[in-house]
């Protein structure tokens, strides 16, 4: 695949600038190597050498270990974009329990509210799926009181997860 790859390709700026030019070549990388799970992995690492703790590295690795289904892994980096957004949202606390409709305004635009309910959306849904039902479900509420308008879908993951319990409990009394 990477023989395809054109190379201005690889040297566009497609994340805006904050990001080391090399760090963002290594997710470009990354991302055209995804059949080949070692060599992703490896420009992976290397953007992480060059931009450690980066938030567009740690959603790079977010989204490889999502899209390969390594949900534990995914659920790490998903915790790592909560740290970034509660950062971009400018909170002096480090517990997305505490964030309330008053800390942003999370029914506009702007990015940072936005990729905070992006980010617990997304932590919600690996802890539903990695069996934390009652911790998936308690960040997905959040999400709700944040986004009354559901435009992230919370509550149609909260809606499944309740349905799943449901048939389980049905399984179990024999029904």
């Amino acid at each position: 695949m990477l023989d395809e790859v054109d190379e201005d390709w690889l040297a566009r700026r497609y994340y805006g600038g904050d990001l080391p030019p090399e760090a963002e070549r290594c997710l470009h990388l990354a991302a055209a190597s995804y059949a080949d799970s070692t060599a992703a992995l490896a420009h992976l690492a290397r953007a992480a050498e060059i931009a450690p703790g980066h938030r567009l590295v740690d959603l790079g690795h977010y989204k490889f270990h999502f899209y390969k289904a390594d949900l534990g892994q995914a659920l790490v980096y998903g915790e790592r974009m909560i740290g970034h957004a509660m950062a971009a949202l400018g909170v002096n606390h480090t517990d997305w329990r505490d964030v309330t409709p008053a800390t942003a305004d999370f029914r506009g635009l702007e990015p940072a509210p936005r990729l905070f309910l992006f980010a617990l959306v997304a932590i919600g849904y690996l802890l539903l799926r990695t069996g934390r039902i009652d911790a998936g479900r308690e960040a997905l509420t959040k999400v709700c009181t944040l986004d009354p308008d559901d435009r992230f879908g919370a509550s149609r993951l909260i809606a499944v997860a309740d349905r799943r319990e449901h048939e389980d409990e049905l399984e179990e009394a024999g029904a």
